[in-house]
């Protein structure tokens, strides 16, 4: 999957990146900006007393054409917004942001540009690694929310308040498919923002960012919402909001707010030819986020719905071809064998206008709707077949956990591969918006040169998104299969015999 490049060549190249970078996706503070503090020695020392607090700033209401009072947003909202220091340890093998060991750590133009997706390093083993993100307080007991790639692979977390007290804390879980990820630390009393409701908010409307970018606590920038809604490369179950504040790494985990100071998503990636902030960044709506903590404090786990479905949006010529008067809804390209999609009767070529009521737009509607539904919840599916409209009821099945690994294996026997999905930061880092991850080879897939570390995008011509689409494959019991991987950033077929 790796692909050895420049400095230079990564700070030209166009990405979408997370907004926290290190070898655990969190940034990392360079040396050179680092006063008087270790690099290697993680801060976990929890401060005896806390500094007195200012006395609360009401946010008012906005009237038309006024401007929002951010200094009574930071100053009301910004003691509950904190930095998320992480440390632990990385077999860079494993890592989208490798390195090549001290001598590299100790460049500052080279940690700038670490944990940028496509710098490439040769990977060194186990690599102890430091990263800083942001977040925010959302129970007086200390319930934090931050982003997933955040505290990915971390050992030690640490959360720093305004105030400068510092709570070891503990990761109660996270969900990669979203990128949220619940933290608790061991206090009573502390300060909260205010939530609000990512529905209400337009485009156009001002918000404002506060965080930690390159390790700067407490930042605060803005400006408007640019766009609703945003499906995102690798994101399946996130409706971005778009905005124009200015968020760089570092940033990652920490709160937007509306005009009135209320949370209303969490920023978490950036669209960039530079690694730093070019105009576009997205936030994780907040009901999502909040959907999500639920399930982790419940449960410690997040459990997602399956369709079963791949989708995609609709051209103008492609609406007229359907006899649609216009491109909105989502046209249905496959259906996953033995799926809830395929039960409730579902075909290639339906076009899915509205998921219980709500109008579908763009195939991202269908996506999201399905994500973060229950497994066993029931759908109504308003569809477009045959130039003429029906409903369809669908009760959903469950979603494989990402990272789950799985033998791809069927009735017609063994490839030989263990393979599981790719995680979304692996995707973004890799340029795919699909594909299994080759951990293990054996038997006829090993005989015919299929490495650990390969990524499958295609069986037989067809798109693999998932372990079943392997495993019903190989139900027909071929006598060879051909192999579409990734290796080295280059796509090659591998024809497999199974006979």
């Amino acid at each position: 999957m790796s692909r050895k490049l420049t400095a230079t060549a990564a700070a030209s190249a166009l990405l979408v990146l997370s907004l926290a970078t290190s070898a655990a996706d969190a940034w990392t503070l360079p040396s050179w900006l680092q006063r008087g503090e270790s690099a290697s020695a993680p801060a976990t020392h929890v401060a005896t007393a806390a500094p007195s607090a200012a006395a609360p700033v009401s946010v008012a209401p906005l009237s038309a054409g006024q401007m929002p009072n951010y200094r009574a947003i930071v100053q009301s909202q910004g003691p509950a917004v904190v930095g998320v220091t992480v440390a632990g340890l990385r077999n860079a093998s494993d890592s989208s942001d490798d390195d090549e060991g001290p001598a590299a750590d100790a460049d500052p133009f080279f940690r700038f540009f670490r944990g940028i997706p496509g710098l490439r390093m040769q990977p060194r083993g186990a690599q102890p690694f430091r990263g800083q993100g942001s977040g925010f307080i959302v129970s007086a007991d200390g319930l934090v929310l931050t982003n997933a790639h955040v505290v990915r692979d971390a050992k030690q977390v640490t959360v720093k308040l305004s105030d400068r007290r510092e709570f070891a804390a503990r990761v109660l879980g996270s969900d990669t498919a979203t990128d949220i990820a619940v933290l608790k630390v061991d206090a009573k009393g502390l300060p909260t923002v205010t939530l609000g409701d990512p529905r209400a908010v337009q485009v156009g409307d001002w918000v404002l960012a506060i965080g930690a970018p390159y390790g700067f606590e407490q930042t605060a920038t803005q400006g408007i919402v640019s766009a609703k809604g945003r499906s995102l490369p690798g994101d399946s179950y996130v409706p971005f909001i778009q905005t124009d504040a200015a968020v760089n790494p570092g940033n990652s985990g920490g709160p937007l707010f509306d005009a009135a100071g209320r949370v209303v998503g969490i920023n978490a990636q950036i669209y960039s030819q530079s690694g730093g902030f070019q105009g576009l960044a997205f936030a994780i709506p907040l009901d999502v986020a909040l959907h999500v903590k639920e399930q982790i404090v419940a449960h410690g786990k997040v459990e997602h719905a399956r369709l079963g479905v791949t989708v995609q949006d609709l051209s103008a010529p492609l609406a007229s071809s359907f006899g649609l008067p216009a491109p909105d809804g989502a046209l249905v390209a496959s259906v996953a064998p033995g799926s809830a999609a395929a039960k409730a009767g579902l075909k290639a070529g339906d076009v899915i206008t509205a998921v219980n009521g709500e109008p579908v737009q763009v195939a991202g509607d269908v996506s999201n709707r399905v994500g973060l539904a229950k497994p066993g919840e029931r759908l109504n599916l308003a569809l477009w077949r045959d130039k003429s409209r029906s409903e369809v009821a669908v009760t959903l099945g469950r979603a494989e956990p990402e990272g789950k690994q799985a033998a791809a294996e069927g009735e017609g026997g063994s490839l030989g591969l263990a393979v599981r999905p790719l995680q979304r930061d692996e995707l973004k880092s890799a340029g795919l918006d699909h594909g299994l991850l080759i951990e293990q080879v054996s038997g006829p897939a090993q005989l015919a040169g299929v490495q650990p570390g390969d990524v499958l995008l295609a069986l037989n011509g067809k798109p693999v998104r998932g372990i079943e689409q392997v495993r019903e494959a190989l139900r027909a019991k071929p006598k060879s299969v051909a192999l579409l991987v990734v290796r080295d950033g280059q796509q090659i077929f591998v024809p497999v015999s199974l006979g």
